[in-house]
């Protein structure tokens, strides 16, 4: 496909019902500009209120990779926020670098989303991780697999805004545990934007204003091999 804005030509999974396509970098270049402009100035001491309002900008949209920025880059900012040692314009600019490598569509491609994969890059900022690093390298990728966790026990199909909120939930918490530093988080997250979604889980979603807060279950291994399913897995 070629990018009806850059003229990038690439090979593509999806194209509007018209013909047209554009890249991930059209397609997020203004929403990550949107995110690294908040980040760098929020006084918000909790990364959901700061994707929050992140989320409001017209150039969020409902799905897409700038959500694999955002999640990490609201987790950097209530982390320096909170007191963490850290040079945040030099992390926000690692966060947008890495973040950006991260295609659309790994959650169903690769299976892994890339909110959960934010929430990695972010502690591995955070704690200076490198390939030949010790305990960084454990917490970071220990991080993402959290993340991913978390986001896979809900089930699918996709949306970027309760996969993101699920993952950085779970970086709230673990960093609390393995860094010391006490990130915010609402008494009740509510998602605000479950109506522009065509594949929202209604109830099912947690974060649904009328959602019961229940997971799909993961089917358990039985003494003999045998994969018990629960009623609810699709």
């Amino acid at each position: 496909m070629t990018c009806v804005f850059c003229g990038k030509t690439e090979m593509s999974h999806a194209v509007c019902k018209d013909g047209h396509y554009v890249c991930d970098a059209c397609h997020a270049k203004k929403g990550i500009e949107a995110i690294m402009r908040e980040c760098s100035v929020t006084p918000y001491k909790n990364p959901v209120e700061i994707m929050q309002k992140i989320m409001e900008d017209p150039y969020i949209y409902m799905h897409g990779p700038e959500h694999h920025v955002m999640a990490g880059a609201a987790l950097l900012a209530a982390y320096h926020n909170c007191g963490g040692e850290l040079d945040l314009p030099a992390a926000l600019k690692e966060m947008k670098t890495r973040g950006c490598q991260v295609p659309g569509g790994v959650c169903g491609f690769w299976g892994c989303c890339g909110a959960g994969i934010s929430t990695g890059i972010y502690m591995s900022i955070v704690t200076k991780a490198t390939p030949l690093s010790g305990n960084s390298w454990g917490i970071s990728n220990r991080m993402t697999a959290r993340a991913l966790q978390a986001i896979g026990r809900i089930g699918g199909p996709r949306c970027c805004k309760r996969d993101t909120f699920t993952a950085v939930t779970e970086a709230v918490q673990m960093t609390r545990e393995e860094l010391g530093i006490k990130m915010e988080l609402p008494e009740k997250l509510v998602c605000r934007f479950y109506v522009e979604n065509q594949q929202c889980l209604g109830k099912r979603c947690p974060y649904h204003p009328e959602g019961d807060g229940g997971f799909l279950e993961i089917p358990r291994p039985l003494p003999g091999g045998e994969v018990k399913k629960s009623p609810k897995c699709e």
